[in-house]
């Protein structure tokens, strides 16, 4: 059983650990990447103790297919220079 169920809203993008973060009671930081949550990933791990956390998401929002596809696709409000 987690610990907690969290919204992906509720946790924090930590650019050095390339991973979303929420406080652990431990002290330490519960992880999860973008990479587990593209892959259907809810469970957000405590490196420093047995605990971990039930990540509230929607998968949708990070499916590698739609990453690519607004990649590839030009912003209607963004000003492209023509050389």
């Amino acid at each position: 059983m987690s610990y907690d169920d969290v919204e992906i809203e509720d946790m924090e993008w930590n650019e050095e650990l390339q991973a979303f973060t929420y406080p652990c009671p431990c002290g330490d930081l519960f992880q999860i990447t973008r990479s587990d949550l593209q892959l259907g990933e809810e469970i957000a791990r405590c490196p420093s103790c047995s605990l971990y956390i039930t990540v509230i998401y929607n998968q949708e929002d990070f499916t590698k297919d739609k990453d690519t596809k607004n990649l590839n696709r030009p912003n209607p409000h963004q000003t492209v220079a023509v050389a």
